[in-house]
């Protein structure tokens, strides 16, 4: 709920003191009844007039990155009450969607946004916006296994296409680390793709979408991206 001069000062009707003079002049009616200074409205359901005219807020658009942190799923809301990504974003002053998904088992950078011409661009196909993830699967990933996943696998789905493969470790535990790059979709894709050459994947983060990067960014974090990189984001979709 807004002040109804804050309301009116934040769609452009007047600045607060102007707003305040609007009100007690008789200009200004809420749901049909005499607006009263002290008043306070609810954008998403009071109708405001101004000389009986509708006054509407333009919307923000926000976009922000999320760590989604492995056990939170990526819907609005969860039917057998597990935690959503919409938990990490509820003080944020706007309605934000997660733009793709993370399984619940995988973390890392999600985004978020109420701009629906950039969420369908980046969840597109004819986009390809790359995603880098941290991967680790059991046992080692054999040379042949790598150029597999590099030059597609068959899945029930259709062929994948090319990946890179890169930063091929083994861990302390005799399992694999590494960096793997895709540009499609797919359905819990990367696992179901080492799960056709023969591993389990162990942990899957997500590190980079398009030009942008997880960076310093802890599970649970948020912060709205930066002018710099909502440029180069909107670059890499050509808007």
């Amino acid at each position: 709920m807004l002040r109804l001069q804050k309301y009116l000062a934040e769609a452009g009707v007047a600045s607060r003191r102007a707003s305040e003079a609007l009100i007690t002049g008789g200009r200004v009616s809420v749901n049909g009844e005499a607006a009263t200074l002290g008043m306070r409205v609810d954008p998403e359901t009071d109708v405001v007039l101004l000389d009986g005219k509708p006054v509407k807020q333009e919307e923000t658009l926000i976009t922000v990155m999320l760590y989604k942190p492995k056990g939170v799923v990526s819907t609005s809301d969860d039917p057998q009450g597990r935690r959503t990504v919409q938990e990490y974003v509820k003080d944020i002053p706007a309605r934000l969607y997660n733009v793709g998904r993370l399984d619940i088992n995988s973390e890392g950078l999600l985004l978020m946004t109420n701009d629906g011409a950039l969420a369908h661009r980046m969840t597109h196909p004819r986009f390809s916006v790359e995603k880098t993830y941290y991967a680790i699967c059991d046992g080692k990933l054999m040379p042949s296994e790598i150029a597999t996943l590099v030059n597609g696998v068959n899945l029930d789905d259709g062929v994948t296409a090319p990946a890179r493969v890169t930063h091929v470790r083994p861990t302390q535990t005799g399992d694999t680390s590494f960096l793997i790059t895709i540009h499609e979709g797919k359905n819990r894709q990367i696992r179901r793709m080492l799960e056709a050459v023969g591993h389990r994947t162990l942990r899957l983060k997500r590190e980079r979408f398009g030009p942008l990067h997880l960076g310093e960014l802890k599970p649970g974090e948020t912060r709205r991206l930066t002018e710099d990189e909502m440029r180069a984001l909107k670059k890499a979709l050509g808007l």
